[in-house]
């Protein structure tokens, strides 16, 4: 489902319990500087990234001070984060003008916030210019935080280059039946350099049938319930989006490959330290 850029006046995009991605959660908020939003989300555990500009948050009696130092968009520096556990209440107060991500997943036990700082971000780049697969992936809420986490996954994708393909070889990941496959819902939000650049995405249901493709704007909204879900960027425009991934029975995501495009995973340099590093 493709929900198309809008503002949201600081209501949730994907609110609890939606019908198409249950398992996660999604708002932006636009703040001037000294300006404060409090939110509690119960059954979901969320995490704090500021997409520009920098914040306070306050959960749990902790203060972590001084998150997010990006200037004028996603590429201008690293990205931070705080985990807020599922039910706490949270206080994000605006020390600059800025724009925040808040993610989230369906997740019961309350455990204890911490800040992820741009020293901490686990960083990983596959694919080529030849193969047009050419990437970096930027996990704020990585592997290394699974004794800290319950179900929720939150990076940051780029294409390196201008154009290319991203998600390549297609993969699905809409049911639980391991070792092979997990269910985990995902959300992404898009943006573009120039913003006026754009894209595709594609959702494929069954392999080698006929499936649905939208077409993707600066801060255009994807929501991925099932199926197989490439996507690219127009040639000449860099893309980025930001990616929320919610576990159903687990946090490690275990993806299945489209078996007509199974092979390209031995043509693609490093996919598979891709793979492992959302594990």
């Amino acid at each position: 489902m493709h929900i198309a850029p809008h503002d949201n006046q600081n209501r949730p995009i994907v609110d609890m319990g939606n019908p198409l991605v249950p398992l996660v959660y999604f708002n932006i908020l636009r703040l001037a500087a000294g300006q404060h939003f409090d939110y509690r989300t119960p059954g979901y555990e969320t995490c704090v990234v500021p997409a520009t500009g920098t914040v306070t948050v306050e959960t749990q009696g902790e203060t972590f001070a001084d998150i997010g130092h990006r200037g004028v968009d996603v590429w201008d520096g690293e990205p931070e984060g705080v985990y807020v556990p599922s039910g706490a209440g949270a206080r994000i107060t605006a020390r600059t003008e800025t724009e925040v991500f808040v993610a989230g997943a369906a997740f019961a036990e309350t455990l204890r916030p911490f800040a992820v700082r741009a020293a901490d971000i686990d960083r990983v780049q596959y694919g080529s210019d030849d193969t047009k697969t050419h990437r970096k992936i930027k996990h704020i809420l990585g592997a290394a935080y699974h004794d800290r986490v319950g179900r929720l996954l939150v990076s940051e994708l780029f294409t390196v280059g201008a154009g290319g393909w991203s998600g390549f070889p297609s993969h699905k990941h809409d049911t639980d039946r391991l070792p092979e496959e997990t269910r985990h819902d995902e959300c992404y939000n898009f943006r573009f350099r120039p913003d006026y650049g754009s894209g595709m995405q594609m959702l494929q249901r069954v392999d080698n049938e006929p499936g649905e493709a939208y077409h993707i704007m600066n801060r255009s909204t994807v929501l991925i319930d099932k199926g197989y879900h490439p996507c690219c960027v127009l040639p000449g425009y860099e893309m980025y989006y930001f990616t929320i991934l919610g576990g159903q029975s687990q946090r490690s995501l275990k993806q299945f490959f489209q078996p007509t495009h199974a092979a390209q995973l031995h043509t693609i340099p490093g996919i598979m330290d891709m793979v492992a590093k959302f594990k």
